[in-house]
């Protein structure tokens, strides 16, 4: 079975507001073996709600609406689904005794509009609300012929998710087919997202039981990988033979094969060597010194650092010598070496990591562009330095910075 989640309220449509329901909801439908197909977000109009709802209706076995059971004007998802479904609306009256009690308790009148938060689709089954004063309603039955579930669920997470929880997990356990939803991710770093896709679509096109997405961001791909069957063994195995597939071709670029950070990574690569770590930074002010004492338990393996923005701090804290920087400037292979080596030396690390570049929006020149970054790493056996240019803004450059830098360290680590 598939399903559909639509999440009510205008409000989810401004930039203030995030539909985190939506989310929760899709993990707790995978984890029942259920693929969430559909998902939408839908103001407060009446027209366009039972529009939504009845094109979900059309496509989707199980439909969850979140949001819009309040007591004000424009919470309409009752009366939308209702004129979906062709069902009355009917007044409950235990439901509303219950809220006038709510009210009661704490000291509060309560003003007549609450009363609609009572009305319950016909047929529906009550889902109690401790939390707040809007049921949730569950209906199973059929919709032109064909067997639907739909779940009403108030929008405030922290109702909407206990109520989930305790009302609507074991129900749609007994009411689902067998089926178990296995999925595995794995990420790659410093390599395109055309290019992975190059390498690995003709492998993961061999698995047609396998749904396979990437997920492209800066200095990263994520390889998704879900199946489903009716057992979660089979499931499993299904991924696994696909991911598995995908890993082989992609070597020594995929980093994590369960969910871990890169700076996860390097962390534990850096216990397994009994290695520590000091960076100095220009560019990335600190950012990658962010990135790893992250981590809990990170002070067993990163020593330190410094953020060496001006001239005079690279040669005060890591011993750039300042006519170094004079003839190859701030922005060089060569400063590049001498902060990692300087930093490595002054805080008595196994490796030492410097990063020096151009982030912009401005400072970049025809020679030396914004997104010019030089990453060192530096260890008793020497220093190695890499040149990349980035695209995109500031925030992108250093968070690619950071990413090439800490897989620098990780390769050289394996």
């Amino acid at each position: 079975m598939n399903a559909e989640i639509i999440a009510v309220g205008s409000e989810l449509l401004t930039p203030f507001r995030m539909d985190t329901n939506s989310l929760f909801l899709t993990e707790q439908m995978n984890r029942l073996g259920v693929e969430v197909l559909f998902k939408s977000v839908v103001g407060d109009d009446f027209k366009r709600l039972v529009a939504a709802a009845q094109h979900a209706l059309f496509r989707s076995e199980i439909v969850i609406f979140s949001g819009g059971l309040g007591p004000t004007e424009d919470d309409l998802t009752r009366e939308a689904v209702a004129e979906a479904l062709g069902v009355a609306l009917q007044r409950d009256e235990s439901v509303l005794a219950g809220i006038v009690q709510r009210f009661a308790t704490r000291g509060w009148k309560m003003s007549p509009n609450n009363g609609k938060q009572a009305d319950v689709l016909e047929g529906a089954t009550v889902l109690p609300n401790p939390n707040g004063t809007a049921p949730g309603q569950w209906l199973n039955g059929k919709f032109d012929d064909r067997e639907r579930i739909v779940v009403l669920l108030p929008g405030p997470p922290h109702e909407l998710k206990p109520l989930f929880e305790t009302e609507c997990r074991d129900r749609l356990r007994a009411a689902l087919p067998p089926a178990f939803l296995a999925t595995r991710v794995l990420k790659v770093a410093m390599l395109g997202e055309s290019a992975v896709d190059a390498r690995v679509a003709p492998i993961y096109k061999r698995f047609g039981e396998v749904q396979t997405t990437i997920l492209a961001g800066a200095g990263e791909i994520q390889l998704h990988f879900k199946s489903r069957a009716a057992t979660r063994d089979a499931a499993q195995a299904h991924v696994d033979e696909a991911a598995d597939a995908v890993e082989e071709e992609l070597d020594d670029a995929v980093y994590s094969r369960n969910g871990e950070s890169l700076e996860q990574i390097v962390g534990y690569w850096l216990q397994m060597r009994n290695a520590t770590l000091a960076v100095a930074e220009s560019c990335t002010g600190g950012l990658l010194g962010e990135r790893m004492t992250s981590v809990g338990g990170s002070s067993r393996y990163f020593a330190g650092g410094a953020i060496v923005y001006s001239n005079s701090i690279k040669s005060e804290l890591a011993g750039v010598p300042a006519d170094m920087i004079e003839r190859h400037g701030a922005v060089s292979r060569d400063v590049a070496a001498a902060l990692a080596e300087g930093i490595r030396y002054r805080c008595e690390a196994t490796f030492g990591i410097g990063i020096t570049g151009i982030a912009g929006p401005s400072g970049g020149t025809p020679e030396k562009p914004v997104g010019l970054v030089y990453h060192a790493l530096a260890s008793d056996r020497g220093t190695d330095v890499i040149e990349r240019n980035f695209p995109g803004d500031r925030k992108r450059i250093r968070w690619y910075a950071t990413t090439q830098a800490l897989d620098m360290l990780r390769k050289k680590l394996m």
